[in-house]
């Protein structure tokens, strides 16, 4: 496995962003446990019956996003953050889509606690992470596409030491990293706002190692990344 250095820029953190990294080694993301199955059906139904009649711009926390978009000079039009995002096609498919176990745990998670989560495969990253504003040279081919695109200066995005970004703000992650059936060491992006407490962001990224480890097995950790 990688050794992987994590850090955010004190500029990024100025604006609200808070973050934390939790680190999973050794897991079997091969199956999808039968426990973790029943477990999720009642999940969905509770989210659903939760977020039936949900005002997004009212919520505290998912407004955050939105807040930090406009600090980073992220258009909020077609800019939904993560959680929000999969709150809405939650409500309009009334399921989520399976892609595989570690995802699926922490998407749910996610949809619980309205933060902004992310996996990505630690094996496949290039040097470091750094949490960081961009300034436009970035490579950035996003996830299910082939060809890269512009990355605008001053959005803070998610890049290793190979200058590509692994996620852009807490919006749309890339396929170099993403998470598979043969992935055995990731690290998550568990990300708050200014609308979320810190000890809140480590509550949920140890919730993440807890489920996850339960079912997929493997040692976890939290890493509160370098300043910069």
């Amino acid at each position: 496995m990688n050794e992987v250095r994590f850090s955010v820029e004190q500029d990024v953190l100025d604006i609200g962003v808070k973050i934390v990294f939790p680190v999973i080694e050794g897991m079997d993301n091969t199956h999808l446990s039968p426990e973790w199955e029943i477990k999720r059906q009642r999940k969905i139904h509770a989210l659903l019956d939760r977020y039936n009649d949900i005002d997004y711009h009212a919520d505290r926390i998912l407004e955050g996003f939105h807040i930090l978009h406009d600090k980073a000079g992220v258009k909020r039009r077609k800019n939904i953050p993560a959680s929000e995002n999969l709150i809405r096609l939650l409500r309009k498919n009334k399921d989520l889509f399976l892609i595989n176990q570690a995802v699926d745990i922490y998407n749910i998670i996610s949809m619980e606690s309205k933060l902004a989560l992310g996996a990505h495969d630690l094996d496949r990253v290039d040097g470091n992470v750094e949490l960081r504003f961009t300034d436009g040279s970035e490579r950035f081919v996003p996830l299910g596409q082939s060809e890269p695109v512009p990355v605008a200066p001053h959005e803070y995005c998610y890049c290793d030491d190979a200058n590509e970004v692994l996620c852009r703000c807490e919006i749309r992650q890339v396929g170099k990293t993403a998470v598979d059936e043969n992935s055995r060491n990731i690290f998550y992006i568990v990300q708050g706002n200014e609308e979320t407490s810190d000890d809140y962001v480590r509550q949920v990224a140890q919730e993440i190692i807890d489920t996850t480890t339960q079912y997929c097995g493997g040692t976890g950790h939290i890493v509160v990344p370098d300043v910069i």
